[in-house]
């Protein structure tokens, strides 16, 4: 939703701009004012954009602020129990007896306290971890490099979308805008609402794989045909539906699964922080993936083999992840059990 949005501010500033701005062919026979003055009002555009980005995260602060912690982490982690009972009587509208202070020691007791990066932490996690930071690097490269790759088909001199290299810098970011809502509604939300749909019955890891293998092959599909589609005088309806059927695999795969699996595979006291860490990596794949594509001088067809690798390389790391689909954040983590096999080995 947060893509369409972005797609209609976009649409509303610059088409605002346009309207308020003289007739267009008079203003490409105007002097050298005018050609600055178009210039600047892109400026603004893009800057009205950006702090309208600002709003969301305000609310996202304001209502995360108010909100109080999860039961989980106030019972196992801040080892308040009572606190925890209350929260949940607050929150799910029901009521839950308060333990006794026995039943609180009997069960802090059973909650293991190992460290991040600890022995225990690597044995039981270790490879998630690195396998969960991965994938969602792989995707990041994949995902921003695709968005900026439709802004590259503006900037090849191409009649595609109608001419948009030979009008003014309002005219492409208007159209720009408008493709990128046509995919958010094609291809980004139907990826989503199939992720929801089928997440519990197909599972996380098969979702990710699904998702991964099937960008490879429309991505190499793109590359493939890529030179000889470049000639045509409009944009073929191959090559939209196939650049459509990229997002919708990578929301009905791991733009939706990289940020799914690291909530749920580790303990606790640690979910936030490792998934921190896999997130971090998906942003630096994000600032990778952007360098390759605007700095690397490789062609687009070569750029677009690099990607179908780095989705390899996630298909590979997904087969390091547990499926977690149909248990308990405590079954899958561990978070109030022993795990045998790691503890005879220290």
């Amino acid at each position: 939703m947060g893509n369409l949005a972005a797609g209609i501010v976009v649409l509303m500033v610059s088409t605002g701009f346009m309207n308020t701005r003289a007739d267009k062919k008079e203003m490409l026979e105007q002097a050298d004012y005018d050609k600055k003055e178009m210039l600047e009002q892109a400026d603004y555009v893009w800057r009205i954009v950006l702090m309208f980005g600002a709003i969301p995260a305000l609310l996202t602060f304001y209502w995360r602020m108010r909100m109080p912690e999860t039961a989980r982490y106030t019972a196992l982690v801040a080892k308040n129990l009572k606190k925890a009972v209350s929260d949940m009587n607050i929150i799910l509208d029901i009521e839950i007896t308060d333990l006794t202070e026995e039943e609180d020691a009997n069960i802090l007791a059973k909650q293991d306290n190992f460290g991040l990066l600890s022995s225990m932490f690597l044995c039981r996690h270790g490879w998630h971890l690195l396998s969960s930071t991965v994938c969602w690097f792989m995707l990041d490269v994949v995902f921003y490099s695709l968005n900026l790759f439709m802004i590259e088909i503006f900037t090849t001199g191409t009649n595609w979308f109608g001419g948009a290299s030979k009008e003014g810098i309002l005219e492409q970011t208007n159209k720009a805008a408008k493709t990128q809502a046509i995919i958010a509604v094609s291809g980004t939300l139907p990826g989503y609402f199939f992720t929801v749909m089928f997440i519990d019955s197909i599972g996380r890891v098969r979702i990710q794989l699904m998702g991964f293998s099937m960008m490879t092959i429309f991505i190499l599909g793109l590359a493939g045909t890529y030179d000889v589609w470049k000639k045509t005088e409009s944009l073929p309806v191959g090559f939209a539906v196939m650049y459509g059927f990229i997002f919708f695999f990578a929301n009905f795969g791991p733009n939706s699964t990289t940020f799914i699996v690291p909530t749920e595979i580790f303990p606790t006291r640690l979910r936030s922080t490792c998934h921190g860490i896999s997130g971090a990596g998906g942003k630096a794949g994000a600032i990778v993936g952007v360098v390759l594509f605007l700095y690397a001088g490789w062609s687009i067809p070569r750029k677009l083999l690099v990607l179908a690798s780095c989705n390899l390389v996630g298909i590979i790391f997904t087969l390091f992840l547990p499926e977690s689909k149909g248990m308990s954040l405590e079954e899958i983590a561990g978070d109030i059990q022993e795990d045998v096999d790691c503890q005879s080995e220290q």
